[in-house]
């Protein structure tokens, strides 16, 4: 019997719980609770091969898009629930994967009550092996396939030929239309919610992201016979380049405002040769647009001085972004309903610093967010964990938010 108004639905925090350790072990690191299971890779492979087996045996259709976008769906339109389930080269074991399973949770014990209709998704690559959110990024058009097959991860292989791994998976693609929002419960991957001793997090917008590889070509000479000042170091030139970015961005950022140069590749890379390029990646952060335009007319024009001063060439990669997201008052008020309910006195609205798939489905529909708490603030990381008093939480919010928003349904 579907719940009555106000009442969530009865989810099973026990076999949440079950589901949610068990595609831990899908990639597992040995290593706490840390999982390897990066986009395309095998552990990832099979976790999405069990998470269609989950989602039929929930009463849902399970379907896989070209991009390896795996979907539990409901009859008819629905509302959409989920976040994704690939993890960093060394990462936690709820990133993402508890966005899934919360959902699948919710519609499984949804459809057990006779209703509302919960459909469940993990996006693929939303940890950015190929670029940013890339599953999500094709489903809602922000790029299309033919664009996504052209990028490569930091080894040099192409998405294409990643992709074909998924290839027997495939069923077709998923039309958008048939929902009628989207929901992502996601731990904080910050401190806020844990130092403040609070349980839940709404989340009020996103941030938006830049990320960009640019290059510097110099010299490649002897380190032990070449003079500093007739050096084209192509490494220095990242060094400078940094200490300048820090300083010209002084009057322009805010205290939550970031950027971070998070990968560099020399060439040799060897001990007793002047590296002769470099390529690094660029990252930047804001909840305002126009400040990341600026941010990125003074990293070019940064890059630019260093090289023309260095005798340096210069060269820039695709730049990827998305703009920040505002989330949509009706599902959001839904959340905070639930979580008033739940965690009364220990919730709070905030926003997100870290980007997600939500970004691009807001695209296509109404989109809000669900934050719980990361122990000591740390994500991306083998040490990533949550209280399971905190993750039975958030799941208890996903569900008197479905069962809110069904019963106020225009549909």
């Amino acid at each position: 019997m579907q719940s009555e108004k106000g009442d969530a639905v009865k989810v099973d925090p026990k076999r949440f719980l079950a589901d949610l350790h068990q595609l831990r072990s899908f990639g597992a690191s040995g290593i706490g609770k840390g999982v390897v299971r990066p986009a395309y890779s095998q552990a990832d492979m099979d976790a999405r091969a069990w998470l269609m087996e989950r989602f039929e045996a929930a009463g849902l259709r399970a379907a896989v898009d070209a991009m390896g976008n795996t979907f539990g769906l409901a009859e008819g339109e629905s509302l959409l629930m989920g976040s994704h389930s690939d993890s960093q080269p060394e990462g936690g074991w709820l990133d993402g994967a508890l966005g899934v399973i919360a959902a699948l949770e919710v519609a499984r014990a949804a459809k057990e009550a006779g209703g509302p209709a919960i459909s469940v998704v993990s996006f693929q690559d939303e940890e950015g092996r190929f670029g940013v959110t890339t599953g999500s990024a094709v489903w809602s058009g922000q790029m299309n396939l033919a664009q996504a097959d052209g990028l490569t991860d930091h080894a040099g292989v192409p998405l294409a030929q990643a992709r074909r791994a998924m290839a027997g998976m495939v069923t077709g693609e998923v039309d958008p239309g048939r929902f009628s929002g989207f929901v992502e419960l996601h731990i904080e991957q910050g401190p806020t919610l844990d130092r403040s001793g609070e349980q839940i997090g709404v989340v009020t917008d996103i941030v938006g992201i830049r990320d960009m590889k640019i290059t510097f070509e110099g010299q490649q000479n002897h380190a032990g016979t070449t003079p500093m000042h007739l050096r084209r170091d192509a490494f220095q030139a990242v060094s400078a380049f940094n200490t300048a970015l820090n300083d010209r961005f002084r009057n322009v950022v805010t205290p939550t405002t970031v950027w971070t140069i998070g990968h560099v590749t020399l060439h040799p890379n060897a001990s007793s040769i002047v590296p002769g390029r470099a390529r690094f990646s660029m990252q930047w952060r804001d909840g305002d647009s126009e400040r990341l335009d600026r941010m990125e007319g003074i990293i070019r024009e940064t890059a630019l001085q260093v090289a023309d001063d260095m005798g340096l060439t210069l060269d820039y990669g695709p730049m990827l972004g998305l703009e920040p997201v505002a989330m949509d008052p009706r599902l959001r008020g839904a959340l905070e309903q639930g979580a008033a309910r739940v965690a009364p006195g220990l919730w709070r609205n905030m926003p997100s610093g870290a980007l997600h798939d939500a970004t691009n489905v807001s695209r296509l529909m109404p989109v809000a967010m669900l934050f719980v708490p990361s122990i000591n603030g740390i994500s991306h990381a083998f040490e990533e964990d949550t209280d399971e008093v905190d993750l039975v939480a958030g799941l208890e919010v996903l569900a008197h938010a479905a069962a809110a928003l069904d019963q106020t349904s225009t549909r």
